[in-house]
């Protein structure tokens, strides 16, 4: 009987150390696979949305030598009424109202400061829209109606075998893809994953293989677009998304700090959501688009480009929110309003023709219910109507 106990005292200490052993061998992925799993905690979101690079592979994006711009101050803004309700509501954690050009509105709550590197969420799409369009002027990219797999050939045999370049950027793939983020088994929730357990993305959206509707006929709002998107950039420049913002986008601005990319196992950047800046860097980007892709005397987007990109001209529903090429146009809006959004509460609010550029960033836990959404643009065009 000794005998035997000290075999099985042996065997789980042998369990045991085992155990500790591939706990070590895996600490990072566990960690990153628990910040996914904690990363909207109501007592943790508004942490965790200004640290995402202590919880997940990331890659700066340098801002180069390029002296800040600065931001001037203008006369300070009267904001509205219900703001200081609408601030509270939805769980805001800055804003930031430009008039042309000069800062009229800037604060920050929820214990967030001008330093932090906010995650974009999808507000990020709008970025890579950006740098695409810098890419067809270029001439990397031949035609937007030439097939995603021209550029990105192992998307052969895939959903996207069949989609063209311009059907990504519009999100008229036809692809099946669950969008649902309350759903722990959703499409977007599983691809989380990926990106925390290091996994690859290209792998990801190349195993996908169900369409609902063929390639062109039918909006609807599917994140993985815009990984296709960048595979494309990739593949016609045989160079890495981060590297190319750098170069043609961020460093021509003059950012008061290096944004940094989220990014998957073998470096791949998360450009579907994964860009993190400062609000007053967000700021800066959304007053070059504002200005027809001039900054500081440069023309660095097309703006024939931020015409074409900003304005609906895919097939969405009559009377509902029109899109772009990743960017999204409100219900009701004028020529030359439109804007870059981001889930749980992130927004780039432009208004070309009364000269305002709106940056909110915020960790707001309700931004799926009814009427959320009218309510924030209601406000934001309540913000536009008070700098007049």
């Amino acid at each position: 009987m000794k005998k035997v106990a000290k075999w099985i005292l042996r065997a789980g200490l042998a369990l045991i150390i085992a155990a500790v052993m591939i706990g070590l061998w895996k600490r990072e992925e566990v960690t990153r696979l628990l910040a996914v799993n904690t990363l909207f905690d109501e007592g943790r979101i508004v942490s965790n949305f200004s640290n995402m690079d202590g919880a997940f592979l990331h890659r700066e994006i340098p801002k180069g030598d390029t002296p800040v711009s600065p931001l001037p101050i203008g006369t300070p803004l009267e904001m509205p009424s219900g703001y200081a309700t609408w601030v509270i509501d939805r769980t805001v954690t800055s804003t930031l109202v430009l008039k042309d050009g000069q800062i009229v509105h800037e604060a920050y709550y929820q214990g967030t400061g001008a330093d932090d590197l906010r995650v974009s969420w999808s507000v990020a799409k709008s970025y890579l829209s950006a740098l695409f369009g810098i890419l067809v002027d270029e001439g990397a990219i031949a035609s937007l109606d030439a097939p995603v797999t021209d550029y990105a050939p192992m998307l052969r045999g895939s959903a996207y075998d069949g989609a063209t370049i311009r059907n990504v950027l519009q999100m008229t793939s036809g692809i099946t893809f669950d969008e649902d983020y309350l759903d722990y088994h959703s499409d977007i929730n599983r691809m989380g994953r990926v990106l925390a357990l290091g996994g690859k993305m290209d792998d990801f959206a190349a195993g996908l293989t169900d369409t609902f509707a063929p390639a062109g006929d039918v909006w609807q709002y599917t994140s993985i677009d815009t990984h296709v998107v960048g595979m494309v950039a990739r593949g016609a420049t045989g160079r890495n998304i981060p590297d190319l913002m750098a170069q043609k986008l961020i460093e021509p601005l003059g950012l008061e700090r290096s944004p940094l990319y989220l990014t998957d196992g073998v470096g791949v950047a998360f450009v579907l959501g994964g860009l993190n800046i400062t609000t007053r860097d967000y700021a800066r980007f959304g007053q070059m688009i504002l200005q027809g892709g001039r900054w500081n005397g440069q023309q660095i987007v097309p703006a024939d480009w931020i015409k074409t990109s900003t304005r609906p001209n895919a097939p969405t529903a009559e009377g509902k929110t029109g899109y772009g090429y990743q960017w999204w146009i409100p219900v009701g809006a004028s020529d030359g309003q439109f804007m870059g959004r981001g889930i749980y509460g992130q927004y780039l609010y432009i208004d070309e023709q009364a000269g305002v550029v709106i940056v909110t960033t915020a960790a707001d836990r309700k931004f799926r219910e009814a009427g959320v959404t009218a309510a924030n643009i209601d406000m934001f065009r309540q913000i536009v109507a008070a700098t007049e």
